[in-house]
């Protein structure tokens, strides 16, 4: 007992040292976001577009192309990255993750219809079919997979995303004009955005991150088993789903804005569990902070490496989180080549 009284607030500073850590590598890949891209910025043209703007060209790629951009990332990874904790924590499958289990791609299928069958087009009206396309996914996959396997999670997911792709890729068919339009947003893209368009996002996303922060000490107790939740005073239907709720109003959020971005929700939580334990009053906060950090430097990442155009953050998180899932699997169930 004496014990573990000295242990917690140990384990509180080294954890504090963490979030911090986190926070200056987001200010770091924040600041490389800006001033890399097809054409690098000195540091000085940075702060003079920032805080003594005067409409020059410098100014506006500053103000108008790349802050935007940052922020978008920041904003998706933030979403991304909380929505994979809440989603391993819920279903307790270290597993999850909402681009790997199709539930990005069911917010994708929601949005491409609302497009191409109802013409809808504002931010405001796509980010509710959004919602409920990643809601769907999200209680879909977990009715047909279930919480006990990983590996029928896994295949429920595979099935899922499968259906959702075929299903945006017929109605691209179908209309051709949509194709075109979209093609670059269902790769999963920071591109091209502007603040004013994600803005009416914004208040989605905020109710989305409250309901993870409240979740987080139920998910605590799920983690200990069902029953041993119950005794301990934890509903554990009323936490899941509040926590699905969160996720689909996350996942809702960054696919409406960035599209489909996949294995976010995978790699962080992981990460995040080796910096500072299993205890979801870190884990949550702490994967909302390290997401963007993900985001942001795929795409610095790829722009860099598909100079002088770009490839898009999607395939980034695609290429890097497949060799991550690859190593959890091995780590998980023991594959041996």
């Amino acid at each position: 007992m004496v014990e573990t009284a000295v242990r917690e607030p140990t384990r509180v500073r080294s954890n504090s040292v963490v979030v911090l850590g986190a926070l200056i590598s987001l200010c770091v890949v924040a600041l490389m976001s800006i001033v890399v891209g097809s054409n690098q910025l000195p540091l000085d043209a940075v702060w003079h577009a920032l805080f003594h703007y005067d409409g020059s060209y410098t100014d506006a790629v500053v103000r108008d192309a790349r802050l935007p951009r940052t922020i978008l990332g920041i904003c998706v990874g933030l979403a991304l990255g909380l929505a994979g904790a809440l989603l391993q924590g819920a279903t307790r499958n270290p597993v999850a993750d909402p681009g790997l289990l199709g539930v990005n791609y069911g917010a994708a299928v929601a949005i491409v219809f609302a497009g191409v069958l109802f013409g809808v087009q504002a931010p405001t009206a796509l980010i509710w079919f959004s919602f409920c396309g990643a809601l769907g996914g999200t209680v879909l996959v977990y009715l047909l997979g279930g919480s006990a396997s990983p590996v029928r999670l896994i295949l429920a997911g595979v099935a899922v995303q499968a259906t959702f792709v075929g299903l945006n890729q017929a109605m691209q068919v179908i209309d051709t004009n949509s194709l075109d339009k979209m093609r670059y947003w269902l790769v999963g893209s920071l591109a091209n955005r502007d603040v004013p368009a994600l803005a009416p996002l914004l208040p989605f996303l905020i109710i989305g991150v409250v309901l993870a922060i409240t979740a987080a000490r139920g998910l605590n107790a799920i983690a200990l088993g069902d029953d041993t939740a119950r005794g301990l005073g934890a509903t554990p239907g009323a936490t899941r789903l509040r926590a699905l709720l969160a996720v689909g109003l996350l996942c809702g959020t960054a696919t409406a804005a960035a599209g489909p971005i996949a294995f976010v929700g995978l790699m962080i939580p992981h990460l995040v569990r080796m910096l500072v334990g299993q205890d979801h009053r870190w884990v949550l906060p702490l994967s909302a902070l390290l997401g963007p950090v993900l985001v942001l430097g795929c795409d610095v990442l790829g722009r860099v490496l598909g100079s002088p155009g770009e490839l898009q953050v999607g395939i980034m998180t695609e290429i890097l989180g497949g060799l991550v899932f690859l190593f959890l699997v091995r780590r998980l169930w023991g594959v041996r080549r």
